[in-house]
């Protein structure tokens, strides 16, 4: 009997830790490729880049629980698909290993550009990388 008390109080505390588990995670939800607008994660909890996937321009959104502390900065403005068809879906955005910096690439003529959000409105930048 002590077996089967033991096996249960087993399989219990397995489960417990599953469960526990699960619910920790973020859950993420699959976004539509051709939206025009999609919202990038970064490992910042607060913060996302927003992404005009018609023209390749950013946004840095900032949530919080403070009124103060929240709101949209411009990454870039510029129309990076200027004179080219406009087409949903055309760019999208990496994530690198520095929390900082994305990559943002043309999915139909390859051009690549640094994204780098931050905290600081002087250390935000869309670099083009050229070949």
């Amino acid at each position: 009997m002590e077996m089967k008390n033991a096996l249960f109080v087993v399989v219990a505390l397995l489960l417990n830790g599953g469960f526990m588990f699960a619910q920790s995670e973020v859950q993420e939800f699959s976004q539509d490729p051709k939206a025009q607008f999609r919202l990038y994660r970064t490992t910042n909890i607060w913060t996302f880049i927003q992404l005009d996937t018609v023209t390749g321009r950013t946004w840095q959104i900032q949530y919080s629980v403070q009124d103060d502390s929240r709101g949209a900065s411009v990454l870039s403005i510029e129309n990076l698909a200027e004179g080219k068809v406009p087409t949903p879906g055309r760019f999208t955005l990496y994530a690198t290993s520095n929390m900082y910096n994305f990559l943002l690439v043309d999915q139909i003529d390859g051009s690549v550009w640094q994204v780098q959000w931050s905290p600081k409105p002087e250390n935000r930048v869309v670099i083009p990388i050229r070949p």
